[in-house]
């Protein structure tokens, strides 16, 4: 984090216009190049001298003697703090990718896929998103299925759409049909409960309801304390083609752990996105100090889903040279379209706006 606003507004706009041209280019930008593209009103004299102040307070470096210069990880650090303009995507890209989310709203597997791939196109970086861990498990449906002599496979379906299969063994074998029942019941007695809300009524189920009861009740209890472990990925090809990863040099490296370690990548996200409440956004600019791995990266994360209820993360790994706004416009509005369809599976039939579709 920069500690302090320190420039002038001249050096503010010059440190913008240096940000500007190296992303676009990837390359040192010169002073005459500034006075020529951007028709500056001071001389390429001027704008050196400026550049100088920049390098000596660590927002510049100069990769040698006659080359131009070009952002550090502090001058980054300084424009999404300071300069960076708000941004939205482009009205018809936000109606394009809501489109897109409408037509997976019924289809909850396809939403993490759909969501990486949006997220990598609209940000021209590599796309993470993590599947939303239920923090209080809801009991949606119940099936119970014989499977040889007194083995029946119990499937439960929870409100998020996680599936969870356990075999049990009854006391005696029983037919389909009356398992069939039992499971009606307890379908008709627990749909939309918490397990603790099962636990006060599994005195008032029978012998073998109240048993599956306290089994679910178990099974949602250890769903709750887990958080997930699905984490989707895209664009990490079109990543490497950047320039600063094309070298396959340990920068390359450090990119693709990042990306297909999930140990890693899951320690990254607990501990920048924790103190983060949804629809939280977090920059981080070459590991800050902390990871090695991200020294060459930048991430733009955010948080989605309900509070309470289910929440999951998302971003985007780029290279530091990264068209930060853009970023964040595309980051904010795919979490707001994950987020509006996780609420939807908890309150079904209600639809929430989507910010930014009203203009």
């Amino acid at each position: 984090m920069v500690e302090l606003r320190d420039l002038t507004p001249r050096q503010e706009f010059l440190l913008q216009l240096i940000i500007r041209e190296h992303v676009e280019t990837a390359s040192p930008v010169a002073s005459r190049t500034l006075v020529e593209n951007y028709g500056l009103e001071f001389s390429p004299a001027t704008v050196r001298n400026e550049m100088a102040y920049l390098e000596e307070r660590g927002y510049l470096s100069q990769p040698h003697t006659s080359a131009g210069r070009r952002p550090t990880e502090s001058g980054f650090r300084y424009f999404v703090e300071y300069l960076m303009p708000d941004q939205s995507l482009p009205l018809q890209e936000r109606r394009m990718i809501a489109h897109q989310f409408h037509q997976a709203r019924d289809h909850i597997e396809a939403w993490m896929p759909l969501a990486a791939a949006v997220l990598a196109r609209s940000s021209r970086g590599a796309a993470v998103v993590t599947a939303p861990r239920t923090l209080r498990p809801i009991y949606k449906h119940l099936e119970l299925i014989v499977t040889h002599g007194r083995a029946v496979l119990l499937v439960l379906v929870l409100q998020d759409g996680t599936v969870e299969q356990q075999m049990l063994a009854l006391n005696e074998p029983m037919p389909q049909p009356l398992l069939r029942e039992a499971a009606d019941r307890l379908n008709q007695a627990c749909a939309g409960l918490y397990a603790d809300q099962i636990e006060q009524h599994i005195q008032e189920f029978p012998s073998l309801e109240a048993d599956i009861a306290k089994l679910i009740c178990s099974t949602m209890r250890n769903a709750e304390a887990g958080p997930s472990d699905e984490i989707y990925h895209h664009g990490l090809s079109d990543l490497l083609r950047a320039p600063e990863f094309s070298e396959g040099d340990a920068a390359s490296t450090g990119v693709v752990r990042v990306l297909e370690e999930q140990t890693l990548l899951q320690t990254v996200l607990s501990e920048t996105l924790t103190p983060l409440g949804v629809g939280g956004v977090r920059v981080l600019i070459g590991g800050e100090g902390r990871w090695e791995e991200l020294r060459a990266c930048s991430l733009v994360l955010a948080r989605y889903g309900v509070a309470n209820y289910a929440t999951g993360a998302l971003g985007v790994v780029g290279p530091i040279r990264m068209a930060y706004a853009r970023t964040i416009s595309a980051v904010r509005f795919v979490a707001s379209m994950l987020g509006e369809l996780v609420y939807e599976m908890y309150q079904p039939g209600v639809h929430t706006a989507i910010p930014g579709l009203d203009e």
